[in-house]
């Protein structure tokens, strides 16, 4: 059976029969497709807008003053411990690593976007990419059809330039999927499900196929005759562009139809964009997509883990979407033998204050707070990094942000010391730290 045919299938019998997961051949098929060392890799990113608090999800501190309303529960591995709104993600913690030692620098939302989605400090004359960006850069293969970037409900008013793609040029720059600054871009269906939008994806009302065709011969005769005299960035332009009008025509572009997912397991990823917006980051994975991204927190205006008062009522809410979209994502993922070559990273841009403040809320917090590493190239089931009883220090195991991305491009297969290539030929290492050894699968 050849390897299209074998990935049909499994598609196919994952999205229609509820119970091909305990079978007895399902698994053995997912371990074939592990296995198999030709398997493209993958990373999923889960962005918290706003600044998410690591001491009401992962690093609680019960019968403490800085403790707050939530209760902690054990996880499926001994010693880990969630928060009691987070249930199915601690069922599924021998697959979660929690990266508990954390320092950054930047407390201020722009520049803490910046230094986490890039690696690099910001306010350098070098646009640097996005991790997003490096990583479609190392893993994307030109054949595809679909792009190698894409965002999914992205709130980008904090920073914008650290989503783009900087001097790897917009060949890597991000697809934006129902994000929440293009107006119409989110909206709910008949059945009250999300719709994600790819923006200028469908021709304009009113115009036949017959039309839009016509209008792009003429373009391509236009685009022909001025490329002819010019290089560099018009032909660069020119691809990009030429990429967007074969995917509007492409099969690939029903990827982003989740209409003809079962209505129950859309249900289990969750009525939200978030959860439909994990959904779609596994049909992107089932065709190849390097990299996708999906926001969580874009739903009060970009800003929903920045709790600076209400932080419990706000939290509880975030957390079952999280819990619901991340649970479901990975046992999807896993389901379809696809979870190991498949590595995702949870973050925001900074940490929120272990202390509360009168107006219940915390604010923020650079100096000691976690992240999630997940799936292929992890050894979950641990906690690395410890912070003191009131959290507010690292005491063991600090890392910073160039660590955290050198781990991640180690575990999806990149390596730590990859590198891109500046317009004038220059190696530039992605991330400058040092990988975590102990969290490496």
């Amino acid at each position: 059976m050849s390897k299209l045919s074998r990935r049909q299938l499994l598609g196919s019998l994952a999205a229609g029969i509820g119970g091909a997961s305990v079978s007895g051949w399902f698994p053995a098929f997912a371990d074939q497709l592990a296995a198999n060392p030709n398997r493209k890799r993958h990373c999923v990113l889960l962005w918290m807008s706003g600044g998410p608090t690591q001491t009401d999800t992962w690093d609680l501190k019960p019968g403490h003053e800085n403790g707050g309303e939530f209760k902690e529960i054990q996880t499926a591995s001994p010693g880990l411990r969630f928060s009691e709104h987070l249930p199915k993600l601690a069922e599924m913690s021998d697959k979660l690593a929690v990266m508990r030692g954390l320092s950054t620098g930047e407390g201020d939302h722009g520049r803490g976007t910046y230094l986490m989605r890039t690696g690099k400090t910001p306010g350098t004359p070098i646009q640097f990419p996005s991790i997003g960006a490096s990583i479609a850069n190392q893993l994307f293969e030109p054949e595809m059809k679909l792009p190698g970037n894409v965002s999914v409900g992205a709130f980008r008013a904090f920073n914008s330039e650290a989503f783009g793609s900087g001097y790897l040029g917009p060949r890597f720059g991000p697809l934006f999927v129902g994000a929440a600054d293009i107006p119409g871009a989110m909206t709910n269906n008949a059945q009250g499900f999300p719709e994600l939008k790819v923006q200028s994806l469908e021709r304009s009302a009113g115009i036949t196929e017959g039309r839009m065709n016509k209008r792009l011969e003429i373009w391509q005769k236009l685009q022909a005759d001025f490329l002819a005299t010019r290089g560099g960035a018009a032909k660069t332009h020119n691809s990009i562009y030429q990429g967007a009008v074969e995917l509007m025509n492409s099969e690939d572009a029903k990827a982003f139809d989740l209409s003809d997912e079962p209505e129950k397991l859309r249900e289990e990823y969750g009525r939200t964009v978030f959860g439909q917006g994990c959904m779609l980051a596994r049909r992107l994975i089932e065709r190849g997509v390097p990299f996708i991204e999906v926001s969580l927190g874009t739903s009060s205006g970009g800003a929903g883990w920045d709790t600076h008062s209400d932080n419990f009522n706000a939290v509880r809410d975030l957390s079952t979407q999280l819990d619901a979209g991340w649970a479901t994502l990975m046992r999807d993922l896993d389901d379809r033998g696809l979870l190991e070559s498949t590595t995702i990273l949870w973050m925001g841009e900074f940490g929120r204050t272990p202390q509360i403040n009168p107006n219940a809320g915390r604010d923020h917090f650079p100096a000691a707070w976690s992240t999630v590493l997940a799936g292929g190239g992890i050894a979950g089931g641990q906690a690395f990094g410890k912070t003191n009883e009131g959290g507010t220090a690292v005491v063991d195991g600090q890392i910073g942000v160039e660590d955290l991305l050198a781990t991640l491009i180690e575990a999806i297969g990149i390596g730590a010391k990859a590198a891109n290539r500046s317009p004038d030929g220059r190696p530039m290492p992605i991330a400058d730290g040092s990988p975590v050894k102990e969290v490496l699968a």
